[in-house]
């Protein structure tokens, strides 16, 4: 899945199916435990359910692998410096973008697991831990039969798309798990005061259709279940009518020729591989619609030395404040009703 996951995609889906799947650099060396305090007081034992389970913790983990896409970045928030993590796209040194390395400190990097072809039990199991995260990911009951064999594993909750879930409980459960769950908490709310400050400053966006997108094999949309659109609705801003239904419940999925008018909402963001913009612009049927003729749409084109590219998509409680800094001012010329303020 490596890339619709991704803004720009990683995602095979006809007009209704989809896929996931992740993918990483080979780990460089095994990274030592980085727990940079102590947890909390009363908070283990504890009991965490996810969709095939529910994991015991007995004790504060000490040494936690990420096979989940974004985990990595809760945990380097509250102090916990993962043993190993799952790459995603980026290519950065254990897996974590800026926002995540600064706080690492002086802490070893994290070895780098691959799953293109499937999970790498074997060196997750190498890795030995005690505590193995994947909330924000597509573990199948079989992978997680295998994965409890080794360590308590925390899999994605029950009632969502697989790599749906939101960045609040991302937080607040690995929170939990690592006997932090105050800190999580107060992470969490600081946030949302965030965004919230973002709504009173911006009421313009309050009810604004607007929509997530990304040119992959033609036009890709993300549905309420995918945390880019929950930052858009988050921010006041509404889903159009009916998108979920369209998108058959999935975080998202492809649209046909004859759908294209979905995409004439008061706020588009698109997400362009590396100099793709111009095309989307030119598109001939795209360039028609109301919504590039008046400068309604926001391009973030992937970028390596743009941060915004990244942290759109790796949503979490690390990666946010970069979103509500940058975003925002896009969004606000997108919807001005000033086509000569473009985004």
């Amino acid at each position: 899945m490596r890339s619709l996951l991704r803004p720009l995609a990683l995602l095979v889906v006809p007009l209704l199916a989809l896929t996931a799947c992740g993918s990483g650099d080979e780990p460089d060396s095994a990274a030592q435990p980085g727990a940079a305090s102590s947890a909390e007081s009363g908070a283990f034992p504890v009991s965490i359910k996810n969709k095939y389970g529910t994991a015991e913790l007995k004790a504060e983990p000490k040494r936690v692998v990420t096979v989940g896409l974004v985990e990595q970045d809760a945990l380097l928030a509250l102090g916990v410096v993962p043993v190993g993590t799952t790459e995603w796209f980026g290519e950065k040194p254990g897996a974590l973008f800026p926002w995540a390395k600064e706080k690492l400190g002086d802490a070893q990097v994290p070895t780098v697991l691959r799953d293109k072809d499937g999970i790498q039990f074997e060196k997750i199991a190498a890795l030995a831990p005690d505590l193995i995260v994947g909330m924000y990911s597509g573990i199948s009951a079989d992978d997680y039969q295998k994965l409890t064999a080794i360590a308590p594993t925390v899999a994605q909750p029950a009632g969502v798309p697989d790599y749906g879930v939101a960045w609040q409980d991302v937080a607040r459960t690995v929170g939990q798990a690592v006997g932090k769950p105050r800190q999580a908490d107060e992470l969490v709310q600081g946030i949302e005061q965030r965004f919230a400050t973002v709504r009173a400053e911006h009421p313009e966006f309050k009810d604004k259709p607007a929509l997530m997108a990304t040119p992959y094999e033609g036009y890709f949309v993300y549905g309420s279940q995918d945390p880019r659109s929950r930052l858009l609705t988050d921010l006041g801003f509404r889903l159009p009518s009916g998108l979920d239904q369209l998108l058959g419940g999935k975080f998202g999925g492809n649209l046909s020729a004859e759908r294209i008018t979905l995409l004439d909402q008061q706020a588009l963001v698109w997400f362009p591989t590396k100099g793709g913009t111009a095309k989307l612009q030119n598109d001939p049927l795209y360039k028609n619609l109301a919504v590039r003729k008046q400068g309604r749409d926001v391009f973030v084109e992937e970028n390596h030395d743009d941060a915004l590219y990244g942290a759109t998509s790796f949503v979490s409680v690390l990666s946010l404040p970069i979103v509500l800094d940058q975003l925002v001012p896009k969004l606000a010329a997108a919807v001005d009703g000033d086509p000569a303020t473009t985004a």
